[in-house]
């Protein structure tokens, strides 16, 4: 048994040597910014052998963002004329900006608020259409997993989704209170808060490929922060796509796919080989 899983991490690791010297990889082939990564991942998400996988994150995200969408706007439809009243007749056109900044910043939050909800209950979904994107872009197939092994696997998945959640929370909440802070709140808060967004969002999907090799959330934010400017740019367009109409229920899919060619192209082989030793981990 002891040489058969050994022939086995053997074998794994051999492909990946494989991979990684005959991959070293196409700069022709490869997407450059964080951008042309988002738009790989529509490619393929659509592509054969993966459109199957994703399916189910796709029908869960249509489910649950329609639902969540249609009490938000609901809720917000009278906040334009309420905040305009209290304005004086002549500031109306000053209150119509306020609320319009303050309309788009909730948009933002409630936008991020609910693709993480769909993404916990997705998250089972969303790992395995990394791990398939990964298997079709470097060659190597992914390992064969049975639906009790996947039902075992999700209080670590669930547990993973809260540690997300928590970091996003421990940095969301003093940005928000800067609101309350004069000028700075109304000038300054909105760019970080969007900024703030992306990277959060670019973190949400990144880590679906580095989750499935068991890399540690801390060694993952350290390996982003290599590409802050492609990663971030890569969470603004998933977070404007999350505000379309349509787009917002297809997008989640879309945004795994393309952060799992990031992982492929940038991340792996540093995150799953020793510099040193060149070891398999």
């Amino acid at each position: 048994m002891h040489n058969k899983l050994e022939n086995q991490m053997q074998h794994r690791y051999s492909q990946n040597q494989t991979y990684n010297q005959s991959s070293s990889h196409n700069p022709k082939n490869q997407p450059t910014t964080g951008i042309e990564y988002f738009f790989k991942g529509w490619s393929l998400a659509f592509s054969p052998g993966i459109k199957r996988f994703v399916f189910l994150p796709l029908i869960a995200n249509i489910v649950v963002m329609s639902a969540l969408f249609y009490w938000f706007f609901t809720s917000i439809s009278g906040m334009v004329d309420r905040g305009v009243t209290y304005m004086p007749s002549w500031l109306h056109w000053l209150g119509y900006i306020i609320v319009f900044i303050v309309i788009l910043m909730l948009v933002i939050l409630f936008c991020y608020f609910f693709s993480t909800v769909t993404n916990i209950i997705a998250a089972p979904f969303n790992g395995l259409l990394a791990e398939q994107v990964e298997a079709k872009l470097t060659g190597i197939p992914a390992a064969e997993l049975s639906w009790i092994s996947i039902i075992k696997d999700l209080p670590r998945i669930f547990g993973r989704e809260l540690q997300k959640l928590i970091n996003y929370l421990l940095w969301a909440i003093p940005i928000l209170l800067t609101y309350f802070i004069p000028v700075i709140g109304q000038s300054v808060t909105p760019v970080v808060w969007f900024l703030f967004t992306a990277w959060q969002i670019n973190i949400q999907y990144a880590d679906y490929a580095f989750d499935n090799h068991k890399i540690t959330f801390h060694r993952m934010r350290e390996l982003l922060k290599q590409d802050r400017v492609d990663n971030i740019a890569f969470g603004m367009l998933v977070s404007f796509f999350t505000m379309v109409p349509v787009l917002n229920l297809i997008v989640m899919p879309i945004a795994v796919c393309g952060a799992t060619a990031m992982w492929v192209d940038r991340y792996r082989h540093q995150a799953l080989f020793n510099s040193d030793s060149q070891d398999f981990r």
